[in-house]
């Protein structure tokens, strides 16, 4: 897609600090880290998230993932990392082209999980259900 910005990054015609190509995937420092070494990991093939990704570019993305969290841990002397992917505005996307996010995480940096929630008496039996129904 022509006005997507990833897409741009992809052919090159905005910079952008690699880390990582392949013909299927391209990874490069997020901009705005949220410690050094973040990195984005992208398909080349657009699709706007992973609900609309085909059954192999989901499976691909995990797998290259994985080299670049262990090569990132490594280069950097982090054990941890967070992987996030934001699907959908609602979710906190900003950039409609599917892409994860390796975080690599120090003992020291302050980053806090969100707050966790609790259901109510009999909840979580009747969204377990709905979703189990969704998939039939």
């Amino acid at each position: 897609m022509d006005d997507c910005l990833f897409c741009q990054i992809i052919a090159k015609a905005i910079p952008s600090t690699p880390v990582y190509e392949d013909a299927g995937f391209y990874a490069f420092l997020d901009i705005h880290p949220v410690n050094p070494g973040h990195t984005l990991v992208v398909p080349k093939e657009h699709s706007r998230h992973l609900s609309d990704a085909t059954e192999e570019t989901a499976r691909e993305l995990m797998s290259v993932t994985q080299k670049i969290a262990r090569a990132i841990c490594l280069a950097l002397g982090s054990d941890d990392f967070n992987l996030e992917m934001n699907c959908g505005p609602t979710a906190g996307q900003v950039i409609p082209h599917l892409h994860m996010h390796v975080v690599p995480r120090l003992a020291d940096d302050k980053l806090k999980h969100w707050p966790g929630k609790s259901y109510a008496e009999g909840a979580a039996e009747v969204v377990a259900e709905k979703i189990r129904a969704s998939m039939k």
